[in-house]
């Protein structure tokens, strides 16, 4: 017998180092910010008489450099709050551009509320099993209209977490109908993604960065319209291909050595099976989409374009009473008493309170830029280095400028609140629509969610559906160069016909 015993090799350590959350990242930019303020000079530009900065006119001015803890800590407070002028008189725009973003944090609430409500109906869900069930047995048709489906809820009103309800549904039906998880996971994650990537109307990208850039949200929709149709066509195209190969052959599956377990695991329950879409159900769906229609509608300005149709001239404070009524209006047709309706929108608004919190946080990084009047300086400094780049190539420059932001901030909202105060005036500087910058911004930070390993939308819905995200990382990484491809193309089109 050996003197020393063999002894079994110690488990390596895992590492404990985590990404911090948007909220620690976000916060830490403010204080970067704030140390900004005692390095980078301040400075401003001559304004004309709508407050909008004036190319060339840039001069510096007395510094006004940030308390690095108190001004740090009151940003965000400020940042909802809006600005107070010397009459006292709390301020909401200036240059075109919204400054207190309260209105956003709680119209954001009020969306929460309102999916919230529907969602407890079991509208949705009896909408999406339904299809399902009606297309039991041409499973093949099903993979590009759920995508579709939820590519519509992506495009609409941002469906992302909501998404991972359905999983368990669609997982069953594709595994039963000889496809792997990995095609399941893909139509809903792929659907909702490039739905949110293709943002037409989606108050959470599309609406908030419209918002801070201080254009109507329907400027720029062509666009975004043919990005959502070729990119859902691509990322269809794309899940099919691999779908039939799968179904012809197991064996080439990313999840081969797992479908035995998959399979039993994923067993079609009798609920899922029998689900039902009741009147009710259908009239819930029908009010759901309305909201969206007539938010939309509201928004344009049809006198402008030469529409000779009623403008109303809706915005934030006119949206969120819209979708508060609507949220009303579903909870009384769900046949939910008091009680219910109340509970089920505080619920959802509940869910949607990290949103707030986060476009709160980081409106804190430009009262803080602004205070210390080196937000003309950055725009200064940017003008200078992208004068000379063209339309198309401000576009494209935009555009890769966001993918690494969204990979810092992943949320959304988080983005947009940070960096269209910036962006947007720079575009109208070269003379590039600023709906481009919106667009650039929503398409990048779409793409990044695809795949980030800081979404909880991936990760979750990954884990859900068993498929280890290194194998999904290297089956989906061709589909994500074809649909960054395809936005640099069409925002390089649009910035040089603009």
């Amino acid at each position: 017998m050996s003197e020393h015993p063999e002894q079994a090799a110690p488990a390596p350590k895992r590492s404990r180092f985590t990404l911090p959350s948007a909220y620690t990242i976000l916060f830490g930019l403010i204080v970067v910010m704030a140390v900004a303020t005692w390095l980078i000079p301040a400075g401003a530009y001559d304004s004309d008489a709508e407050g909008n900065p004036v190319p060339g006119t840039y001069h510096e001015v007395p510094a006004t450099p940030q308390r690095i803890v108190v001004d740090s800590l009151t940003a965000p407070i400020n940042g909802l709050y809006g600005i107070e002028d010397e009459a006292g008189t709390i301020s909401y725009y200036n240059s075109g551009v919204l400054f207190g973003a309260i209105d956003v944090a709680l119209f954001i609430i009020v969306i929460g509320g309102f999916l919230g409500v529907t969602m407890q109906t079991g509208a949705i869900q009896a909408g999406i099993g339904r299809l399902v069930a009606r297309l039991r047995g041409r499973e093949k048709w099903m993979i590009p209209i759920l995508m579709s489906v939820f590519a519509l809820g992506g495009t609409t009103f941002g469906m992302a977490e909501e998404s991972l309800a359905f999983y368990a549904l669609v997982i069953a039906v594709m595994v039963a109908a000889g496809y792997d998880t990995v095609t399941a996971a893909a139509i809903l994650l792929l659907g909702c993604g490039i739905g949110v990537l293709g943002s037409t109307i989606n108050p959470f990208a599309t609406g908030i960065a419209s918002g801070f850039a201080g254009i109507p949200i329907s400027d720029g929709i062509g666009l975004r319209i043919l990005i959502l149709l070729i990119s859902l066509a691509v990322g269809i195209w794309f899940v099919l291909r691999y779908a039939e190969r799968v179904r012809r052959d197991p064996a080439k599956s990313l999840v081969a050595d797992m479908k035995a377990d998959n399979d039993a695991h994923f067993k079609l329950s009798a609920d899922d099976a029998t689900r039902q879409l009741t009147g009710r159900h259908k009239a819930i769906l029908a009010v759901f989409g309305l909201a969206f229609v007539v938010m939309m509608y509201a928004v344009i300005p049809w006198s402008d374009l030469g529409i000779p149709l009623p403008t109303l001239w809706w915005w934030f404070p006119e949206m969120t009473a819209s979708f508060l009524f609507f949220s009303v209006l579903i909870g009384l047709l769900g046949g939910m008493n008091e009680g219910r309706l109340t509970s089920s929108f505080v619920d959802g608004g509940r869910d949607l309170l990290g949103v707030a919190l986060i476009i709160g946080i980081a409106r804190g990084i430009t009262v803080i830029m602004n205070n210390g009047q080196i937000t003309d300086t950055v725009l200064h400094w940017a003008e200078l280095a992208l004068g000379d780049v063209g339309a198309a190539g401000f576009a494209i420059v935009m555009y890769t400028l966001f993918l690494p932001l969204s990979f810092l901030i992943p949320s959304s909202s988080g983005l947009a609140t940070v960096a269209m105060p910036i962006m947007a005036p720079l575009a109208g500087f070269l003379g590039v629509p600023q709906d481009l910058v919106v667009t650039a911004y929503q398409s990048a930070n779409g793409l990044m969610n695809l795949f980030i390993p800081t979404s909880a939308v991936v990760m979750g819905g990954l884990a859900i559906a068993r498929v280890p995200y290194g194998r999904y990382l290297r089956w989906v990484w061709p589909l994500l160069a074809i649909l960054a491809g395809v936005t640099v193309v069409l925002l390089g089109v649009a910035a040089v016909l603009s």
